[in-house]
């Protein structure tokens, strides 16, 4: 149901930022829809592999290398669901550092959820 629920707001909050971004463009909700989901995968699976791969730089920039890393797997989902483009690494890098802080707030109010009330 967690998984559902992300995939969900990450597709609404992906769609409201086409409006707002110049440099981001998804047709249809649905089309947003099917890229979180993309997305979501490509962070189960591909993800891992390209972190470990780029370890090195990664220590050597304190962790920041890791949002080129957001930028480059949404740009690689992009690739995978027409109806979505996205015209620059730039604007790549932007949604996704918006993305990944939603995603945040989205994981801890989650996590609130499921702590019992003590």
């Amino acid at each position: 149901m967690r998984f559902l629920i992300r995939i969900i707001v990450i597709a609404a909050v992906s769609f409201g930022l086409a409006h707002v971004l110049r440099g981001i463009h998804i047709d249809t909700f649905w089309t947003a829809i099917v890229f979180a989901a993309v997305l979501a995968i490509l962070n189960i699976f591909i993800k891992p592999l390209i972190i470990l791969l780029t370890l090195p730089v990664t220590i050597l920039t304190l962790g920041l290398f890791l949002f080129i890393v957001n930028a480059l797997v949404v740009l690689l989902a992009s690739k995978f669901v027409h109806g979505i483009s996205i015209d620059s690494f730039g604007w790549a890098l932007l949604f996704s550092l918006i993305l990944s802080f939603v995603g945040s707030i989205l994981e801890r109010e989650l996590e609130r959820e499921r702590r019992p009330l003590l």
